[in-house]
């Protein structure tokens, strides 16, 4: 399905390149200190999982634009989408106007919700904006004013998302006060909270979520006061984290007992990176609100807000975005789902993840640094330690993995505090997954000699 076959990357120049080390000198001089770099990678174009950089190197990006490129770089159907629309109407805001596209992808959407309809649909730009809009909205539905999220969560970065946010101290520090009512608790990192089998694990995940009426609504919050939970099916910038299903299932009934909202914050896991459109329906829980961005229009910014009908009950100037819902956008998602729809890439990212992750699940007892390999479709992460007797974070170690990787000519970025995450592009083939697998295990073991 690849728009383009090769062995693999393909190196030529030292890293960086002249031209890439001129860019980022320039880059240095004027760009923003606080965006964060991994390598200096600078990319001029790309097609399908490769990516060429200004020098010509040719690199397989197992990273899709921090999970965004769903379907490849450059999809001649999402560019032939987002060429005939800029020739038609580049912007009418939706805020104050109508046009066609942004009620037919919402039909689409509401088609593909994991909850029931009737669905509501919001457009903003970004998945901070998708997560803010939750935010208010849940507040908004229930008069309520207080919201639970989670140790290790990443929602955005604008003030609302960023009080949900608790990932990192950095993404919050100088930045107080945040919006208040924020309660965080710990969320079920099972391969780290336990040290039994499965039957351990379970329990364990159990307790995450029965801490909230064991211990929050008998102590601090009052339960009629609070709106929403807010909860990644798997974490992101977390550490690629996956919720046990338990988990998931005892915050549906804590919401359903108490009349709270529950958000699911699919930015990073929705649009069938997974295997299935969403990543919650592999728990069997069905949400109120759903949040997603990044994958859904493959590149282009685009942030959704999928709600139950009547949910959305709040009126005309309540919460609107300029920009959401840009007509080249909106086409960028049609395209999006009917690529993904055609070409069957759910079905895709399901059996080459789970080829990944069988080629990768013996990795523990091979190497002294890995401590867990775990993932979803093409969602997987690969946990790295100084200390398997500890599980001592080996945040170090894994950026050394990165960047030796990136050397290599495979683009990967890190997450949550010593976790390499791999996410290509739906399109990947078997072929050119097993390229990024040697390639990682070899940096894994070169990164092991020199721990």
């Amino acid at each position: 399905m690849s728009t383009k076959t090769l062995i693999g990357p393909k190196i030529t120049t030292a890293l960086p390149g002249p031209d890439a080390t001129r860019i980022i000198e320039s880059d240095d001089r004027y760009i923003a200190p606080s965006y964060t770099r991994s390598y200096p990678m600078v990319a001029k174009h790309g097609r399908g999982i490769v990516v060429t950089d200004v020098d010509g190197n040719e690199f397989f990006d197992f990273s899709a634009g921090i999970a965004v490129t769903s379907t490849g770089h450059c999809h001649p159907d999402v560019v032939a989408a987002i060429q005939k629309q800029a020739g038609e109407l580049i912007h009418m805001s939706g805020t104050d106007f109508y046009y066609e596209n942004m009620a037919l992808l919402a039909e689409r959407l509401s088609k593909i919700a994991p909850m029931p309809g009737p669905h509501k649909i919001y457009y903003g730009n970004s998945g901070t904006e998708a997560v803010e809009c939750a935010l208010r909205l849940s507040r908004y539905h229930t008069k309520r004013q207080q919201i639970i999220a989670f140790y290790g969560a990443f929602h955005g970065r604008t003030m609302g998302s960023l009080s949900l946010t608790a990932s990192k101290p950095q993404q919050k520090r100088r930045f107080a006060p945040l919006v208040p009512g924020v309660t965080h608790i710990r969320y079920p990192d099972v391969y780290r909270g336990c040290e039994g089998g499965a039957q351990d694990a379970e329990k364990f995940a159990l307790g995450c979520a029965r801490f909230i009426e064991d211990k929050l609504f008998k102590t601090t919050l009052a339960p009629e006061e609070v709106a929403a939970i807010f909860v990644e099916p798997i974490q992101g910038e977390g550490g690629y984290v996956i919720a046990p299903n338990n988990f998931m299932q005892e915050l549906r009934r804590i919401c359903d007992k108490h009349g709270i909202l529950l958000v699911v914050d699919e930015v990073q896991s929705g649009v069938a990176r997974t295997g299935k459109w969403w990543a919650v329906e592999h728990t069997g829980v069905q949400p109120d609100i759903v949040c997603s961005a990044k994958g859904i229009a493959s590149g282009m910014p685009l942030g959704v807000v999928i709600s139950r009908a009547e949910i959305m009950d709040w009126v005309p100037g309540s919460h609107a975005s300029t920009f959401g819902g840009n007509p080249a956008c909106i086409a960028a998602a049609l395209a999006t789902l009917d690529v993904i729809e055609r070409d069957k890439l759910a079905q895709n990212a399901a059996e080459i993840g789970a080829h990944m992750v069988k080629r990768m699940a013996d990795w523990p007892k091979k190497h002294k640094l890995v401590c867990d390999v775990r993932g979803r479709g093409l969602m997987i992460g690969v946990e790295i330690v100084k200390d398997k007797q500890t599980k001592e974070y080996g945040a170090a170690e894994r950026d050394h993995i990165v960047e030796l990787a990136f050397e290599r000519g495979v683009l990967l970025l890190g997450c949550g505090p010593s976790t390499v995450r791999i996410a290509p592009p739906l399109i990947v083939t078997k072929d050119e997954a097993d390229v990024a697998v040697d390639v990682l295990e070899e940096c894994i073991s070169i990164a092991g000699k020199s721990a």
